[in-house]
């Protein structure tokens, strides 16, 4: 699943190409996402030029003119590609946005969990939309602290792994990502979230920050097909994983093997020494 990283990475490729340039044409050759693209979409921002293109979580926010802002997601497998207006549209090619200045954005998702929805400027604030509304704060913001983060794990039974993935804290910190951070604090994953100490907080925080930073820095790295809005490859951050699918490999720290274990139904790698289970009292 594309992640803050590969969103971000994503996000910075359309404003490359396409933020500033007026959009001439829509076509939508498969509407059939998690909900349908809205068929009246294309009418509502044609001619309208793409003032922005922002990030909330792994939501992308396209903001036209002052007409509205379109809110796509990725979902499980998708992509957005800058190509020619006129290639060959691909099997699970959706839709693309067409601009002015020649830049073509494509749309393409295998398992259409992704979504493209509009969200008109008199609806009020996009972010009020159901679809953000409730998203923690943003880990690479001034908001994401210590005091943060221990306020919202307070007397959480949930592992503090589950606990980050589910967003409602701080958002977008992803399975990869997750794992890697909890590594680099020295943080056994099934700890409840609710017994995270001060201490491990101060590590924790500056470990998912550096995390993010380095796999923005790679490119994005969930997806071995990955590809950013430009059309480019990501340098897989996955290649420089300490223990994400390192499965039996010796730990970078101490040589014990890593291991895997499944967390709601996704896959956890850890090291059972650097990440000790703290007793219970």
């Amino acid at each position: 699943m594309p992640e803050l990283p590969e969103v971000e990475t994503t996000r910075r490729g359309i404003e490359q190409t396409a933020v500033g340039a007026r959009l001439v044409n829509m076509p939508v050759r498969e509407r059939r996402l998690r909900w349908p693209i809205d068929s009246a979409l294309p009418d509502c921002i044609l001619n309208h030029t793409l003032s922005a293109c922002r990030r909330r979580g792994k939501y992308l926010l396209m903001e036209f003119d002052k007409v509205g802002t379109t809110i796509v997601h990725l979902g499980m497998s998708g992509s957005i590609r800058n190509c020619a207006p006129d290639s060959l549209w691909q099997a699970h090619d959706h839709l693309q946005w067409e601009f002015d200045n020649g830049s073509c954005l494509r749309y393409h998702d295998p398992r259409r969990f992704g979504s493209v929805v509009w969200h008109p400027s008199d609806a009020g604030s996009v972010l009020a939309h159901p679809r953000l509304a409730e998203l923690g704060v943003e880990p690479l913001s001034d908001e994401f602290t210590v005091d943060h983060l221990l306020a919202g794990v307070k007397g959480k039974l949930q592992s503090i792994k589950q606990t980050l993935l589910a967003g409602h804290i701080v958002v977008g910190v992803g399975n990869i990502y997750a794992s890697e951070s909890l590594f680099r604090a020295r943080i056994h994953p099934e700890m409840p979230a609710g017994r995270l100490t001060r201490q491990q907080a101060n590590r924790l925080v500056p470990a998912i920050v550096q995390t993010l930073n380095d796999a923005l820095d790679s490119g994005g790295s969930t997806l071995r097909d990955y590809v950013n809005a430009t059309g480019e490859p990501g340098a897989y951050f996955v290649l420089h994983a300490a223990v994400y699918e390192k499965q039996n490999q010796p730990c970078k720290r101490c040589n014990t093997k890593i291991k895997r274990i499944v967390q709601g139904q996704r896959a956890t790698y850890f090291c059972p020494r650097c990440q000790r289970m703290p007793r219970t009292n």
